[in-house]
């Protein structure tokens, strides 16, 4: 089928011609489950099969091992995913092994409203993180710390409250999958400056730091792998603060009115968004499908499920209240001002070149 662009109101009426069949065709979209699929599903998914009843769109929530997992299914030559959810580092990482295919984001991506190409209307670098275009930003979001409100007699304000043991007695979690934010937190706990953290990152004696500031909490940590896990955790009152997604906090507070509050200081700022597997068997309809859900209009949507920023610059005006709850939602991003006085920006390209190594230094440190 030849790709040629349309406006985003025509975009809106795929027909099941599109794809050259009438037959249901399904397409395996692989996300992270939880608050996030139920935002996706709502946005996205459920008003695209309703204009494409030819279209049945099947969640599967491995997202969390999506980069191995993937890398398994090209290498044996039996792709079964057609779009995967990822965040920039992993989506660098499946880029350079050649897994994830690369796009014209003008060819591929709907135009803003007013006209702007998509290439001009996603944030700023977003669509090239690591110099290809090959990933699609949906979302900035951030990992932040969320804590009891009647478990602490002191409301913690800081990263060092984290790691301060005796004025914050009790357990903590914090995420097991991978060593990205818990370094940095610790380097910045331990007095690094945020803007040097890499730099220090970058040498031994700067790894040893971190470890060595983790080390001081480690007996008091409940480790989770999935990002329902840590407001479950304070939830159930097994930890007094966690490390989480900042959308799952929000839902955790807002949407069950949990006695948890969150702790914005030094949240971590990362993006997250879809590649396309090489070899996927429904290109076209990927195609299709990716033009509707990465438009102005969708990613402004899926802002009033959950609390994650759309990353096209047309979109952010578009953010309003959320969907049952009616309260307004600008305050509860990451990108507000108020939750964004001190932020730690993801060096994604740097942690492609350096997870494999630091990963592995924390999963023996986790061994020990």
């Amino acid at each position: 089928m030849k790709t040629v662009l349309r406006t985003t109101a025509m975009a809106a009426v795929v027909s099941v011609a599109a794809f050259g069949t009438a037959q249901a065709q399904d397409l395996t979209v692989v996300s992270w489950g939880g608050a996030y699929t139920a935002s996706q599903q709502k946005a996205y998914h459920d008003p695209y099969m309703k204009m494409n009843p030819g279209v049945n769109i099947i969640n599967d929530d491995s997202a969390a091992e999506g980069l191995a997992k993937l890398r398994a299914q090209v290498e044996s030559g039996n792709v079964t995913w057609d779009l995967v959810d990822m965040v920039a580092s992993s989506a660098i990482t499946a880029c350079d092994e050649g897994l994830a295919m690369e796009f014209d984001p003008d060819e591929w991506l709907a135009p803003a409203p007013d006209g702007t190409p998509a290439s001009k209307d996603f944030f700023s670098g977003t669509l090239t993180p690591g110099g290809t275009n090959c990933f699609i930003p949906q979302i900035v979001y951030s990992t932040t710390f969320g804590y009891r409100t009647d478990m602490l007699d002191n409301k913690p304000t800081s990263i060092a409250d984290v790691f301060d043991l005796e004025k914050f007695p009790g357990k903590r979690s914090l995420e097991k999958n991978v060593a990205n934010g818990n370094l940095e937190w610790a380097l910045i706990a331990d007095g690094v400056p945020a803007d040097k953290v890499y730099e220090v990152l970058s040498t031994p004696e700067g790894v040893d730091r971190a470890f060595a500031k983790l080390d001081t909490i480690k007996d008091e940590v409940v480790w989770w792998t999935k990002g329902a896990q840590p407001p479950q955790l304070l939830a159930d009152g097994e930890v007094v603060m966690a490390s989480a997604y900042n959308g799952r906090l929000f839902s955790a507070i807002a949407e069950k009115d949990q006695p948890i509050a969150m702790m914005w200081d030094y949240q971590v700022f990362d993006l997250d968004g879809w590649v396309v597997p090489v070899g996927t068997k429904n290109l076209e309809a990927v195609k299709e499908y990716l033009y509707f859900a990465t438009d102005t209009q969708r990613l402004a949507d899926q802002a009033k499920y959950i609390s994650y920023g759309p990353a096209r610059y047309s979109s952010a005006p578009l953010v309003g209240k959320h969907a049952d709850l009616g309260i307004d939602m600008k305050p509860h991003m990451p990108t507000d001002p108020a939750n964004a006085k001190t932020t730690l920006n993801l060096d994604y390209v740097w942690w492609a070149d350096h997870r494999e190594e630091l990963n592995e230094r924390f999963n023996a440190w986790l061994a020990q």
